[in-house]
């Protein structure tokens, strides 16, 4: 069962309606009316609330929609020590080294910000490069 389906039906049973769910979570009917019909999900905040107010747990209420649980994203701390062995750090690094102590004349300051920003931002960078280059591509 989905989680629309299943938050229908925990809805139902205790015989509540749309608009009366969207007062008690302080949310609109549309946005109830979204989740149950999978048009949309609610976030962690609502679930918790759904969850209390059900009296079921997290996992009773997603476990069974498959295409809910790939949309959660879960932020784990990577380990200092994997950090340092990142390409962009190493990339980033490599490049203020280049911009310090490499005389490039008036480069030198660009190279060596270009390095930081490497550094800190090498996955969106990342993601930017593959994006321009997928849409020269659409245009050809």
């Amino acid at each position: 069962m989905n989680l629309g389906e299943q938050l229908q039906r925990l809805r139902e049973e205790k015989n509540l309606s749309r608009e009366e769910l969207a007062q008690e979570m302080n949310v609109s009917r549309q946005a109830v009316y979204k989740w149950e019909n999978n048009k949309g999900y609610p976030d962690i905040e609502n679930l918790i609330k759904l969850s209390d107010l059900y009296n079921v747990t997290l996992d009773e209420l997603i476990k069974g929609d498959h295409s809910f649980q790939k949309k959660i994203v879960i932020d784990q701390k990577k380990n200092k020590i994997e950090d340092l062995s990142d390409p962009g750090f190493m990339i980033g690094i490599i490049l203020v080294f280049v911009g310090l102590f490499l005389d490039l004349g008036a480069f030198s300051a660009g190279v060596t910000i270009l390095g930081f920003l490497t550094m800190f931002f090498y996955d969106d960078l990342k993601k930017t490069f593959w994006t321009i280059k997928k849409d020269f591509k659409e245009e050809r």
